[in-house]
């Protein structure tokens, strides 16, 4: 597969997601970004818009076999890895596999969970694989994680830690759909009766594992210029330099964003990175990765905004 296919099977896939939700295409692109590169995904926005339809319209699209685990205060990580029971008739221990062995988890609110129920997904999200008294399990090479959380609510919630989140490739904040897309919306799902699924949606599986795996492989010949590498490395240390951070993002940040741009790189079918690319995944990239100073804090800085400074500021290669 050349990067052309892995461009046109992108293409197919968002004629599909379209079928069940509408709008929400820069939340697309970074699904398919972070499928083809390997990363894991944390959405964030507020009830209401789409984000678990958006991640099981993925999943059916994809051809991934897909888990989902809504977190609740009384979650345990047990709940989450799997346990070994007793087996009374064979008077042995057996594995219960939990919902994390899949291809594709959504993580449904995933900052309702105490932490230590959150850091169960921690080995998973990195090394994919899980331990189980002492015994390390693997789970797919194309396990993803699709984590939602709901940003205007503070009670009965538990903030992901830092060590987290870094574990995420993208965050993205979706936004509320426009005024044409709200009329669609309501005048779509309108008429229906009952909870929609991508199913009933008439959304179709267009690719399947050996497809994307055929795309990840692409995507690793995608060709990463000296000068194109050293602009990463100059935003990333630009980030710790600034003086509206705290802390600033680490030198894996910077290979994960290298990852994402060659990945963005075969979506737009092309087999070279351009700084353009870098720039349209800065900020979904960095943006939980960055601690603002007390100054920015105390004067209303976002840590958007203090991205995209950054990202008009050093000099891109021409």
């Amino acid at each position: 597969m050349d990067v052309n296919e892995v461009a046109a099977i992108a293409a197919r896939i968002r004629t599909e997601i379209a079928r069940a939700v509408v709008g929400q295409d820069p939340a697309v692109d970074l699904l398919l970004t972070a499928l083809f590169a390997g990363g894991h995904v944390l959405l964030e926005g507020p009830p209401g818009t789409a984000k678990t339809l958006l991640a099981q319209s993925f999943a059916r699209t994809v051809g991934l076999d897909y888990g989902r685990i809504q977190f609740t205060p009384d979650l345990m990580p047990g709940d989450i890895i799997g346990a070994n029971l007793f087996n009374f008739q064979t008077s042995s221990f057996t594995l219960t596999r939990g919902p994390i062995f899949c291809e594709l988890l959504l993580a449904d609110e995933i900052n309702r969970t105490p932490p230590k129920t959150q850091a169960a997904l921690l080995e998973a999200m990195q090394e994919r694989q899980i331990t189980i008294d002492g015994v390390s399990h693997s789970l797919s090479n194309r396990f993803t994680v699709v984590a939602t959380q709901n940003p205007i609510e503070q009670q009965g919630t538990y903030p992901l830690p830092e060590a987290q989140l870094d574990r995420f490739l993208f965050k993205h904040v979706l936004e509320y759909p426009s005024v044409e897309q709200e009329r669609v919306i309501v005048s779509t799902f309108g008429a229906r009766c009952g909870q929609a699924d991508p199913k009933s949606l008439g959304v179709q599986p267009v690719g399947d594992r050996a497809a994307i795996d055929a795309a990840v492989a692409a995507v690793a010949d995608v060709r990463l210029t000296q000068e194109v590498t050293d602009y990463i490395v100059d935003l990333i240390r630009a980030t710790r330099d600034s003086a509206d951070t705290d802390t600033g993002a680490s030198p894996r940040a910077g290979a994960m964003l290298a990852m994402a741009a060659r990945a963005r790189a075969a979506l737009d079918g092309r087999d070279y990175v351009i700084p353009d690319d870098v720039k349209q995944l800065a900020v979904p990239t960095l943006r939980h990765r960055l601690l603002l100073s007390p100054a920015a804090e105390i004067e209303g800085r976002k840590v958007d905004q203090v991205l995209q400074n950054l990202v008009e500021q050093v000099a891109a290669p021409r």
